[in-house]
């Protein structure tokens, strides 16, 4: 186990609006980027798209493009931001947003972070197809504009989001998850499109092939903390935009419950087993688990993974020549460990 006392993480984390500063200007050059690219003659295409366009949401990934960008850039002597990185962070977030909206269709979920679902409000078929919009309108920006490079990072990423979903999917059924498969479920289903926003930040700005797998690596450790940050919630965290206990609810095995069943006695073990097995779970059932969870330490076990990670990535950001781009990164480590929602 790592202590908080060895990490490389700031005490104090800096706020979104304080990541977000060094990119202020960028981010608003991003959004044309982005309307124009989600454009559509069709009225009902164009009301959808306005709709999302209203939630605005935090922009990490396209946030996360344009600060490594900026990083990358006094590496590779070349200007901070260009042309290509706005397309970079628009091609994410159009992809990034295709992918959720084709999630809230599978989950039949009515709400995403407190606002009605495109599928609550114009049904699935209209929900898929709009994925699969913006999905093409992601292909189009990067092909028009011979962008292939970052077309096979984040291609490949989606590809590893479809295949750690279904790993997810599968090992859920069979209730058969170990550390080694709940990391690499994490690492395909969230920390690869946090890689492709880095990496395409780098490739924007024409950094090499070792400062590109520097900041790989650096979104892997981002990546899987702020997976394992959003597994703690589901343990008491309120607001947190899904409800508590949704992952148990779900038959998810996640690292807090993967450690407390590595260390319990095989008994108590098949007994918390078969209470994530059934199909529903009472309110007494969510209690008893979390119980267990706490009693042996998966909490606590989680957290510490977490701050490692982070304390990694801060680590790696801290091989980068100082800017205040690279400051904002390393401000994001501890962001995403102490964020409450």
């Amino acid at each position: 186990m790592v202590t908080p006392a060895l990490l490389d993480v700031p005490a104090a984390p800096l706020s979104l609006a304080e990541i977000r500063r060094p990119v202020e200007e960028e981010l608003k050059a991003f959004r044309g980027y982005f309307r124009d690219a989600m454009r559509s003659d069709v009225r009902l295409l164009d009301l959808v798209t306005q709709y999302v366009l209203r939630q605005k949401g935090k922009q990490i990934r396209p946030i996360l493009v344009l600060l490594t960008a900026k990083m990358c850039g006094e590496v590779s002597e070349t200007s901070y931001v260009s042309e290509t990185s706005y397309r970079a962070a628009a091609l994410v977030e159009l992809l990034h947003t295709a992918t959720l909206v084709h999630d809230d269709v599978v989950d039949e979920s009515e709400r995403r972070r407190g606002v009605f679902s495109i599928n609550a409000l114009w049904k699935n078929k209209v929900a898929v197809l709009f994925g699969d919009f913006l999905l093409s309108r992601g292909l189009l920006l990067a092909l028009d504009h011979r962008e292939h490079a970052l077309l096979h990072v984040v291609s490949d990423a989606v590809r590893r989001m479809s295949e750690g979903e279904l790993l997810q999917i599968e090992k859920a059924r069979r209730q058969d998850i170990d550390e080694a498969t709940y990391f690499r479920i994490i690492s395909d289903k969230t920390a690869s499109l946090i890689e492709a926003c880095l990496v395409c930040g780098a490739v924007s700005v024409g950094a090499g092939e070792e400062t590109q797998e520097a900041v790989r690596a650096i979104g892997a450790d981002l990546g899987l903390a702020f997976q394992i940050r959003d597994d703690l919630f589901d343990y008491g965290a309120a607001d947190v935009g899904k409800p508590l206990g949704i992952d148990l609810q779900e038959k998810k095995m996640t690292l807090p419950l993967i450690v407390a069943l590595d260390r319990a006695e095989a008994g108590e073990a098949r007994r918390i087993r078969k209470l994530v097995k059934q199909k529903t779970k009472s309110a007494a059932d969510v209690r008893a688990v979390f119980d267990f969870v706490r009693r042996h330490g998966g909490l606590d076990e989680a957290r510490a993974r977490m701050e490692a990670l982070a304390g990694d990535a801060t680590r790696r950001l801290r091989a980068f020549p100082p800017s205040e781009a690279r400051d904002a990164l390393i401000g994001l480590a501890a962001y995403i460990v102490a964020r409450k929602k």
